[in-house]
């Protein structure tokens, strides 16, 4: 009997816990700043947004983790507006696509074929590998989070469909 009461108090003593660490995680109110042993936890209105010139017109990108230039582990994310348009092309390396918000219209091929996309939708994870030749639209306001090891960047296939040489 006296084993299973201290077994009881055991288990509430790290139920208890758990809910002390898990309440600011779940609230949001970690900061982006907070490092301990190289862990970062950054909260989404935390996310520094700069615009992205080689992104349809009204992007924003804000870089997570990583330097996207360097041979380097990468998180970011990409806010695109209703109706981003992004024409076609690849990528130099490994890419992971989770959709956080919004639906993220995606088609592999060497022209811009809406009608061949899929809709990504919140939770859907997309794994492309570098070379391939891909589009995507947005109806919505949409968000993906993309990971990877750099460099990272876009090659358009049609050189004129570079927002950035625009």
């Amino acid at each position: 009997m006296e084993r299973k009461e201290t077994t009881l108090r055991t288990l509430r003593f790290v139920t208890c816990g758990l809910a002390l660490l898990l309440v600011p995680l779940l609230a949001g109110g970690v900061r982006a700043d907070m490092k301990s042993g190289g862990h970062k936890m950054v909260a989404p209105g935390e996310l520094n947004w700069a615009d992205s010139p080689s992104l349809p017109p009204g992007s924003k990108i804000a870089v997570i983790e990583g330097n996207l230039k360097e041979a380097v582990p990468f998180t970011f994310r990409i806010k695109f507006p209703a109706d981003a348009k992004v024409a076609v092309h690849t990528h130099p390396v490994t890419e992971r696509v989770t959709v956080v918000s919004g639906a993220f219209h995606l088609g592999i091929g060497d022209k811009f074929e809406p009608s061949k996309a899929t809709a990504l939708k919140p939770g859907s994870v997309a794994i492309m590998e570098p070379g391939v030749s891909m589009f995507a639209f947005t109806k919505e306001e949409t968000v993906i989070q993309l990971h990877g090891v750099g460099p990272w960047g876009i090659h358009y296939l049609n050189p004129a469909d570079d927002p950035a040489k625009k």
